[in-house]
């Protein structure tokens, strides 16, 4: 049975005063699927252990369904907490073939030899493994290794499955076809999942919802439409990916659909308007950062009309469906990530058109909208 996961105001802090979790609050519903994102040293692989029981929390409260399992002073042993891992180095037993790793996981629940294997067997059946019970790791691939180590998790078929960066150590194509299996599997188990990883392509693929970590503390959660589109820091539209930031000043008067007018600080000259998105109130003409998502940027002929600077293509590079190209601008910072269906040669001076949706304004210092 899915179980919902609280989080509240927990903290961890390690001998010397070191804090990998800073009050970090959640709530994970039932059968759902939550990623947690972040850089490596984020806290994110630290929440997954506190959750599994494999560290405890220094204060703060984490209960599975009804039960708490951590608050600071009780801490309830892993192998009671009725969860499944999967981890990114597959953790799976040498000397057993494939058949009996899965099988393993249902020892705790009083089950025959022969029933686990027969669960066992139907599990790897549906992984695409139903060939290779017999096999001991060393004889499979990494990817094959990987759907034993999710067969495994599922077979048992506990109410919370934690992934840790399960798809880091695969070739990228293998990556792709895996993520859509695990998300198939979880939902058709109906286990409440959490997943880490620092990939936000991997992270919006999965996720009912995004956490997005930064030094211990989770500066924002909610819908993967939500954090692209409504990023609350500076760091969290980064993270989820960027052309490029310009330094600006905000005029004050608002544009179109509320958007408000900027300015670029230094050399780089506008031929049109600029309008970005802005939750920031009474910023007046202070100095702001600009941050523009790739979709937001689209390359037009320098004498069109339609552009807001010009640039100089310093790369491009080809993609399956099109051409990424980096653009230098005068004065600024480079552009990257500037898909067209079209190539444009190095040193060729370009257009770029700025859509205002995908153009977003934070504080210089990096703090949050207000």
């Amino acid at each position: 049975m899915a179980e919902r996961i609280t989080v509240d105001a927990v903290h961890k802090t390690y001998p010397g005063g070191s804090q990998a979790l800073v009050d970090v609050s959640l709530t994970v519903e039932p059968g759902s699927l939550l990623v947690l994102l972040g850089p490596s040293g984020s806290g994110k692989t630290t929440l997954l252990r506190c959750l599994a029981g494999i560290e405890r929390i220094s204060r703060g409260m984490i209960r599975i369904g009804e039960q708490v399992v951590a608050d600071g002073r009780f801490h309830l042993a892993p192998e009671r907490r009725d969860l499944s891992m999967v981890f990114q180095d597959y953790a799976l037993w040498p000397h057993l073939v494939a058949l009996d790793n899965v099988a393993f996981a249902l020892r705790r629940r009083g089950l025959g030899r022969t029933e686990r294997r027969k669960d066992a067997a139907a599990m790897l059946e549906r992984v695409g493994l139903g060939a290779l019970t017999q096999r001991y790791p060393s004889e499979l691939s990494g990817g094959e290794q990987q759907r034993v180590a999710l067969a495994r998790a599922l077979v048992a078929e506990t109410g919370l499955v934690l992934c840790d960066e399960p798809l880091s150590n695969l070739d990228a194509d293998l990556r792709e076809r895996l993520r859509v299996q695990i998300s198939a599997l979880v939902r058709g188990a109906g286990a409440t999942t959490i997943y880490i990883t620092h990939d936000q392509a991997e992270a919006f693929a999965l996720a009912d919802q995004v956490g997005v970590l930064e030094r211990g503390r989770l500066v924002q959660l909610g819908p993967p439409e939500e954090i692209y589109t409504s990023p609350a820091t500076a760091f969290v539209a980064r993270f989820t990916g960027l052309a490029g930031e310009l330094a600006v000043r905000v005029r004050a008067r608002r544009g179109p659909n509320g958007t408000i007018e900027v300015e670029p600080i230094g050399g780089l000259r506008l031929s049109r308007p600029l309008h970005a998105r802005s939750a920031i109130a009474g910023l007046g003409s202070d100095d702001a950062l600009l941050t523009i998502r790739p979709t937001a940027v689209r390359i037009c002929l320098p004498d069109a009309g339609e552009h807001h600077v010009l640039g100089t293509v310093t790369d491009v590079a080809f993609r399956d469906r099109g051409y990424e190209h980096a653009i230098d601008l005068p004065g600024q910072t480079m552009i990257s990530g500037v898909f067209s269906e079209g190539r444009v040669g190095r040193g060729e001076t370009v257009g770029l058109h700025f859509e205002p949706s995908g153009c977003l304004i934070f504080p210089r210092n990096g703090a949050p909208a207000a």
